[in-house]
């Protein structure tokens, strides 16, 4: 029945923003007809309910603003919630135009630190690890980091 996986999509919808692709996963694992679920996201796109644009772009800011993650992390987070990569990539580039990235990552590496000295080598390889991991340039964090050893 197409009005029933309406209705669930827009409770899930009502919950938190959610992409194309994880509404329809959603929907499926509540044993949906394909045909009824296609029809829902269909609705729901003309609606403006379901819109990939926004939900890469909340992603986007979230990532960055709350969880201090680098351009590489926001955008593999965003992929992982199946949108396209074109869209990912002008949403990430949104965000990070008007974002210092050095002073983000300085955000992170303080956040990180909390105001501890770097003690050491094997520290500062950890630190580099742990900065790879959150999606920051591997050039810029070479740099952050000879900088806070120094000073």
């Amino acid at each position: 029945m197409a009005a029933s996986a309406y209705l669930d999509a827009l409770t899930l919808l009502g919950r938190r923003e959610l992409s194309e692709a994880q509404l329809r996963q959603r929907l499926a694992r509540k044993a949906h007809p394909p045909a009824d679920v296609d029809e829902a996201v269909d609705r729901l796109k003309a609606e403006r309910a379901l819109d990939d644009t926004r939900v890469a772009a909340a992603i986007a800011r979230t990532q960055t603003a709350h969880k201090g993650r680098g351009r590489r992390r926001v955008a593999q987070t965003i992929a992982r919630a199946g949108i396209s990569r074109e869209t990912a990539r002008r949403a990430t580039d949104d965000v990070f135009g008007t974002l210092d990235e050095d002073a983000h990552l300085a955000a992170a590496l303080d956040k990180r630190l909390r105001g501890r000295p770097i003690a050491d080598d094997a520290a500062m390889r950890r630190l580099y690890r742990y900065l790879v991991g959150q999606g920051f340039d591997t050039g810029r964090i070479v740099a952050a980091l000879k900088a806070r050893r120094r000073g």
